[in-house]
């Protein structure tokens, strides 16, 4: 039978956002595999470069809107160096914190998308009820439910509410009995496990020589998560282990991202327990010269800001390192040899944020 290219997208459910992806199939089998970017490219770096340095935080928020917080916290990281500032402590327990919020929000996101793909409907009503409840507290603590605009250069924007732990604990200690459920829904389907397991398989040799990074690295057996790999803010204060997994299928992706929920849930109490008092954030100079860069965990993966100053009050350059964009051109490695159908459910698991991914 002859091979030919099917085009899934720039429309498709599959996608997740306005992407393109070509497979080239032998009757059902997959043989290759060509994703096409660009559909959503805003200009963000060179924006960014017309704006004071405070002032972009604000666009860093909507890189991912699933994930925004994680995103404005690298940057703010990023200018700290060139500006040769810190965080004070209770500023960097405020991050910490609404990172993991923000973490299981975008998690929860993945979950009620990757359920429908596989026809769990429930899956998408059951995820979206939770992440309503952590969108909740983000929202006591910053205002917004969406695009919070919470890190600040030298910190954080505002303190939390004196009653903001009490609601965080009740929220998680109810988020843990569901997670139960979600788990039981999830692995004693028969269909999600013949859709998954050993479907999509990539090997730790292959994800880092493509430069993946994330839960879909450590699904892989690879050790390598930045909160303690290269610890920031407060994380080197608390105490956890990356989630690994080692089959480098669809289904240990699913794990480590719903093991990675319950971890995000310790490092919130533990964070809470130990938030010491004082200010949350100082006050930064307004012009930079020099070159500064982070890196940061975000919740796909490894997300980096490369800015230059050269005296002026705003970038003189900037650049953004998307995990996405790294780990959606690994795909043709776990396509290759499945079927047709299983292109969805590898596609799932890999979790694309195109937004940040085109920038």
């Amino acid at each position: 039978m002859a091979e030919m290219w099917i085009n899934m997208g720039p429309q498709h459910p599959m996608t997740h956002g306005l992407w393109n992806l070509r497979i080239k199939v032998d009757g059902e089998t997959i043989v290759d595999a060509e994703p096409e970017i660009g559909y959503l490219h805003r200009g963000y770096e060179k924006i960014m470069e017309v704006r004071e340095f405070q002032k972009n935080v604000v666009l860093t928020d909507r890189l991912c809107y699933v994930s925004s917080i994680t995103w404005s916290h690298c940057y703010c990281l990023a200018c700290e160096e060139l500006m040769d500032i810190e965080a004070p402590p209770r500023g960097q327990y405020l991050r910490v914190i609404t990172n993991e919020l923000q973490r299981i929000a975008s998690h929860l996101m993945w979950l009620a998308a990757y359920g429908p793909d596989l026809g769990l409907l429930t899956a998408l009503l059951w995820a979206l009820r939770e992440r309503e409840l952590f969108l909740d507290l983000l929202q006591l603590i910053t205002g917004a439910r969406m695009n919070q605009n919470f890190p600040r250069i030298g910190g954080v924007r505002n303190d939390m509410p004196s009653d903001f732990g009490k609601y965080c604990r009740k929220i998680i200690a109810h988020f843990r009995k569901k997670l139960e459920e979600h788990e039981a829904l999830f692995e004693q389907s028969k269909i999600f496990q013949m859709r998954t397991i050993g479907v999509g398989k990539i090997s730790r040799q292959e994800a880092v020589d493509f430069g993946v990074t994330g839960p879909n690295l450590r699904a892989t057996g690879a050790n390598l998560d930045l909160r303690k790999l290269d610890p920031y803010d407060a994380y080197p204060d608390l105490n956890f282990e990356p989630i690994v997994a080692y089959e480098g299928d669809s289904y240990a992706r699913y794990k480590v991202r719903m093991e990675e929920m319950k971890l995000s849930c310790d490092l919130i109490e533990q964070a809470l327990d130990r938030i010491p008092d004082g200010p949350y954030r100082v006050k930064p100079p307004r012009r930079a010269e020099g070159e500064a860069f982070r890196r940061t965990e975000d919740s796909r993966g490894e997300a980096l800001f490369y800015v230059i100053g050269d005296g002026d009050d705003r970038p003189y350059r900037v650049k953004i390192r998307s995990p996405v964009f790294s780990n959606i051109f690994a795909a043709p490695i776990m396509m290759r040899g499945n079927k047709l159908a299983d292109v969805v459910a590898i596609m799932g698991s890999i979790d694309v944020c195109v937004g940040e991914m085109d920038k």
